[in-house]
């Protein structure tokens, strides 16, 4: 397919900390390896909160992962940017020039406004990327690609369940693809990349991104049966189709072959 067949990315990112970042402002003077500054900052944060995850703000992106999705919502194809090197500054600019190159599809995430865009924006500061067009500060506030209730744009299908954050949604991700009988959380959560990361285990945290990427797509589907844009035929007709795909890949991809595994067909309760 053609650029111009890609209506949605839907994506998600895995990300680990910059431990020489960590290390110059957070212990200034002591002169700590990054790797041991990441460690040290993980403890302070588990002994205060229970929760040893760094906030985004010292954050790098390894991985990247985007489901080209065309506009009849069939999917098209699994990238994952910069894989065999993950290079945080190449997965940032990829993923830009690549929003760009397609036309501005749109962005389908979950919690993507919460982690996954502010991240990529803070790369573009530190990279110094230009990305006017996400911007677009020429524009009247609700129409800049970036602002919170521009679903236009961004789709962010933690905020569509919440009501833009007026419950909470305990569960996350991997419950809302649970209830429609998808994967969700295997043998990796988000709180081990950082550990993956640093015993070398990239491909670990790809298949684990491949994974989240397609639960995020199948609740976008279920998301626009509930909106009324498809029917529930429809949307069966989509998802096996997606299997087919699905299983096509995981005859040379281990993760992939995980996915299919764990996969679950919801029963419709009126049938």
């Amino acid at each position: 397919m053609s650029k111009t067949d890609t209506a949605y990315f839907v994506f998600d990112i895995e990300s680990v900390a910059d431990g020489a970042l960590v290390s110059r402002l957070k212990y200034p003077g002591e002169n700590l390896p990054p790797q041991k500054a990441i460690l040290k900052y993980r403890e302070e944060l588990l002994a205060e909160n229970g929760k040893d995850f760094i906030p985004y703000t010292f954050q790098l992106p390894v991985s990247l992962v985007i489901a080209k999705v065309a506009h009849d919502y069939r999917l098209i194809e699994l990238v994952c940017l910069d894989e065999a090197q993950s290079r945080s500054s190449e997965i940032v600019k990829l993923f830009w020039d690549g929003w760009q190159k397609y036309k501005r599809p749109r962005l389908v995430s979950f919690n993507g406004r919460g982690f996954d865009m502010p991240l990529l924006e803070l790369c573009a500061f530190r990279y110094g990327l230009s990305i006017p067009d996400w911007f677009a500060e020429d524009k009247r506030s609700f129409d800049q690609p970036r602002n919170r209730y521009n679903t236009w744009a961004h789709f962010d299908l933690h905020e569509w369940l919440t009501n833009n954050g007026a419950s909470r949604f305990n569960g996350g991700l991997s419950l809302a693809a649970n209830l429609i009988g998808k994967p969700g959380k295997m043998d990796v959560a988000g709180h081990m990349v950082q550990d993956l990361w640093d015993a070398e285990k990239t491909s670990e945290i790809h298949d684990y991104c491949r994974g989240d990427v397609l639960d995020t797509y199948f609740i976008f589907l279920r998301s626009r049966v509930v909106a009324g844009e498809l029917d529930l035929k429809e949307e069966h007709a989509i998802i096996e189709d997606a299997r087919t795909w699905i299983e096509a890949q995981a005859k040379h991809s281990a993760g992939m072959a995980r996915y299919l595994a764990a996969w679950g067909d919801w029963k419709s309760p009126y049938a």
